[in-house]
């Protein structure tokens, strides 16, 4: 089972990994924010077990924030 870790006190809410995931299963938390003040992405509720581990998310970050577990 794969999952990802986002940094969110580099997370900026650009949402490129959002777009980058073929799967569909990173959003922003919409309910909260950062210190910065951005909205930071995490894996939708109810996508747990669902990650492929294809590192697309972690690609795209401009600034490194997402970490790609198996």
């Amino acid at each position: 089972m794969a999952t990802i870790h986002v940094d969110e006190k580099y997370c900026k809410g650009c949402e490129l990994c959002v777009d980058a995931c073929p799967r569909h299963i990173i959003a922003l938390d919409m309910s909260r924010l950062n210190a910065k003040g951005y909205h930071p992405a995490g894996l939708k509720e109810g996508s747990e077990g669902l990650c492929t581990a294809c590192a697309s998310c972690a690609a795209m970050c401009p600034d490194c924030a997402i970490t790609v577990e198996k």
